[in-house]
């Protein structure tokens, strides 16, 4: 029997995870995403995901799981947003810093058997397609986690999911580089 691709599943698995190791929370149900760092040490760090949107909690744990130390003190990890409705040369560099979370992002949907699709961000838009550039970047960052470049937090995360999804005797070594094709893109 599958099971549901609820937001709940992720914010449970997140939590157990992050939130007394890391005091990291998965917060669903906001109009737009948002990573609010904790105030002082009494409080949690916040990863506000969209809605109830699996892939958006996908994505912003994407985004987490890459931010390093300091970057996790900063609102939105510090990162460049610019909103919907960029030109060719925005895009271009939103593409650009948005290969290894979405590589990520896929790397995790995998995890959960949830279908993956390439985000351009851009609905002002809704004809843009991802550059070929954008696909190969993505698709060779997933192949580098795969060898060995994921960083702990995503590894934990991506255990969790697939051993959830899977049984608790899935791991890693479940997935491999021919699973992510740039034919599924």
């Amino acid at each position: 029997m599958s099971k549901p691709f609820d937001v709940q599943i992720l914010v449970t698995l997140f939590n157990q995870c992050f939130e007394s190791s890391l005091r990291t929370r998965l917060v669903p149900g906001a109009e737009e995403p948002l990573y609010q760092p904790a105030q002082d040490a009494s409080d949690v760090h916040r990863i506000y995901s969209t809605r109830d949107y699996f892939a958006s909690a996908l994505h912003e744990i994407s985004h987490w799981c890459i931010a390093g130390e300091a970057r996790r003190l900063l609102v939105d990890f510090g990162y460049w947003y610019e909103p919907d409705g960029r030109d060719a040369e925005q895009q271009a560099e939103f593409e650009r810093v948005e290969v290894k979370p979405q590589a990520l992002e896929w790397l995790f949907s995998r995890c959960c058997g949830f279908p993956f699709k390439l985000s351009v961000d851009n609905l002002h838009r809704p004809e843009e397609q991802a550059s070929p550039v954008f696909k190969d970047a993505v698709v060779a960052q997933v192949h580098g986690y795969l060898c060995g470049t994921l960083n702990s937090r995503a590894q934990q995360f991506a255990l969790a999911c697939g051993q959830f999804y899977h049984g608790p005797q899935w791991s890693l070594e479940e997935l491999s580089p021919a699973d992510f094709a740039l034919s599924w893109l």
